[in-house]
């Protein structure tokens, strides 16, 4: 869509999703229509092959591989190692007959370098791990009409809700999505994911930005461990504080205020505030923390399979950002909605429950949506059980349908 514009291109998210995979697809497509006037330079500015140091280094490299008598299309990784990269990137985009695409796995970079120095002159391209639908293609499984089944090339099929299990468990990081894949493999993958994040996107960021020094990887271990166990719980940095404090680590609000900043920086949890449907306004307090990858949730909750229902919340946050909804927790008085979803003028009101099945259930899920004074749509996705998909104008959505509906190959 933006591709031969003045806008320079960035793909942003977490480490290993699929960025570099990205932009060689982009890379290959371009290619693919055989224009020898173009030039191709793709960097990734981790591999030290490349000799790139410093912001010189990097204009040099990249002015020795311009186009003789055309295009230039550049495609750099992990722009944020090189410091002052800000200048080499706007100086190309001026001087260079060019079309620059980047990745970056910290957010800061687009909330103070990148914003200040391109101003209005980039588009930022946000990246998740895989979806669910995408987690099937990867397994090569066909999804049925009716979104029951997920069916193999070959072998027995076996069912969504039995492949939603294994994707809440797993998660979709591209290189260890499998059917075959064994918890001992996640468990090394994701060991090695979480070190190379927090090293290189936290510890290594924070440790040259004296108004966040970051120094404690043991610290920032408890905290990332206590929001993996709270997603979809509100919290605050003084409740963090008080209660790694009363387990021994003692620790200021401030301080872990700095390193949920931090976290989130890096794309390994995603902060949503909440609105009150009252007032019509979004509150300061207690938002919610939802992580990137539900199997990265696993890893650092040791695999325990406990709060299924959150887990699954937490799946369909993400599947709302992968479908581009901006999204918010609801309050109205003394009751929450669990999401407000609002895309391109619709608003939807949405509550996630693993099933319906008590009445108890049905009156908690149901009560908070029936009380909203609006004609905007509301709906329940529910992860277990089928059940009448209309009560009092609330739509109920299964799991299935809710993750693979419009998706059917």
């Amino acid at each position: 869509m933006f591709r031969d514009t003045d806008l320079v291109k960035v793909v942003t998210g977490i480490r290993r999703c699929g960025k570099s995979s990205l932009l060689g697809l982009v890379r290959s497509r371009i290619e693919s229509e055989q224009d020898p006037t173009r030039a191709f330079v793709s960097v990734n500015l981790e591999n030290r092959e490349f000799g790139i140091k410093t912001a010189d280094d990097l204009y040099a490299y990249c002015k020795a591989h311009l186009s003789k008598n055309g295009k230039t299309y550049f495609f750099l990784d992990e722009i944020q190692r090189i410091e002052g990269w800000h200048d080499v990137v706007n100086s190309m985009r001026v001087g260079f007959d060019c079309d620059i695409y980047l990745t970056g796995s910290n957010a800061f970079l687009l909330s103070g370098e990148l914003a200040t120095y391109l101003s209005g002159r980039y588009v930022e391209i946000k990246m998740l791990p895989l979806a669910l639908s995408e987690y099937a293609s990867f397994c090569d499984l066909r999804i049925s009409k009716d979104h029951a089944l997920a069916i193999p090339p070959t072998g027995d099929p076996l069912t969504t809700d039995r492949l939603l299990e294994r994707y809440l468990e797993f998660g979709g990081m591209p290189a260890i999505a499998g059917l075959a894949t064994t918890r001992a493999e996640h468990r090394t993958y994701l060991s090695s994911l979480y070190e190379t994040v927090i090293v290189r996107d936290i510890l290594d960021r924070e440790r040259n930005a004296s108004q966040r020094a970051i120094q404690n990887p043991d610290a920032l271990r408890l905290i990332t461990e206590f929001l993996a166990d709270n997603v979809g719980n509100p919290t605050s940095a003084k409740k963090i504080a008080d209660t790694l404090t009363s387990a021994g680590s003692k620790i200021s609000d401030k301080t872990v205020a700095a390193y949920i900043r931090a976290l989130d920086d890096a794309y390994i949890f995603y902060p949503t505030k909440r609105f009150d449907l009252h007032g019509k306004a979004i509150l300061r307090t207690a938002s919610k923390q939802y992580i990137v990858d539900t199997g990265l949730r696993s890893f650092l909750t040791d695999y325990r399979g406990s709060d299924i229902g959150r887990v699954f919340e937490n799946a369909v946050y993400l599947q709302l950002l992968y479908e581009g909804w901006t999204v918010h927790v609801g309050r109205l008085y003394d009751q929450e909605v669990d999401f407000v979803c609002t895309k391109e003028g619709r608003t939807v009101y949405l509550q996630v429950t693993d099933e319906l099945y008590s009445e108890q259930t049905r009156k908690r899920e149901i009560a908070p949506l029936a009380k909203i004074r609006d004609n905007y749509e509301k709906a329940i996705v529910v992860r277990q059980g089928d059940y009448d998909r209309d009560v009092d104008g609330i739509r109920i959505i299964p799991a299935r349908d809710f993750f693979f509906a419009d998706k059917d190959e």
